[in-house]
């Protein structure tokens, strides 16, 4: 039996990939304020603007590639039993090699009816107002907006409990509910955080790495080969 590896990742992981953050500045994206194109009130506004947005996002993220830091936790599957749990909704972590990977807040790669939350299709070109899903209901990105539920944070707290390690990477721990996944943490679990502006966590035994995703995975790797 590996030893288990639960891995945390946000938005910082991708952004070395060329892949913006969900709020650079000023609570706007790509130009945009996040709550007309991430929201169910934006998209009962402007539902072409929303599936505009995420037409050049999955074009943007179709275009990107995995860098060291998405590789390096590949590799580390061949030491450990890893278990991915990220927020961010592009598949750098797929196209790296990683095989157990869990998306708190959606897929841009997958669409789902407006009617249906539970069954999603398989996405790679855009979505245009009037694509129906068989349930007749208009299709939209398989995203978790702002005011949705994250349904997923159940299976993702039930992956933390069992961690064996635990390390967080690129993320402010400031959104909820994921922010609340460290507290789901066994006592003395060895934990790592890894970003370039390091978020609020005080456990005992945490190692702190203060360096870009691509750089701390490498001092990560070197932490966990003394483990």
């Amino acid at each position: 039996m590996k030893t288990k590896l639960v891995v945390l990742t946000g938005a910082g992981i991708s952004a070395e990939s060329g892949l913006r953050t969900f709020r650079d500045s000023d609570g706007l994206w790509e130009g945009y304020n996040v709550y007309e194109v991430a929201s169910p009130e934006g998209w009962r506004k402007n539902p072409q603007l929303v599936l505009d947005f995420y037409n050049m996002r999955r074009q943007d993220v179709k275009a990107a590639e995995p860098n060291a830091a998405h590789l390096g936790l590949a590799r580390l599957q061949e030491k450990f039993d890893v278990e991915i749990i990220t927020q961010n909704i592009d598949n750098l972590h797929e196209k790296a090699g990683s095989k157990k990977v869990l998306h708190l807040h959606g897929e841009i790669f997958k669409m789902r009816s407006v009617l249906d939350e539970t069954r999603n299709y398989p996405i790679e070109g855009d979505i245009n107002i009037g694509d129906m899903a068989a349930d007749g209901g208009q299709l939209r990105p398989d995203i978790v907006w702002f005011g949705e539920a994250v349904h997923k944070i159940v299976d993702a707290a039930e992956i933390v409990m069992a961690a064996d390690i635990f390390v967080v990477i690129g993320t402010s721990l400031v959104v909820y509910p994921a922010a609340g996944l460290v507290d789901c943490l066994k006592e003395g679990v060895p934990s790592f955080v890894i970003d370039k502006k390091l978020p609020e966590m005080s456990r005992e035994g945490l190692v702190k790495i203060e360096k870009p995703a691509t750089l701390g995975i490498l001092e990560l790797e070197e932490a966990l080969a003394k483990l």
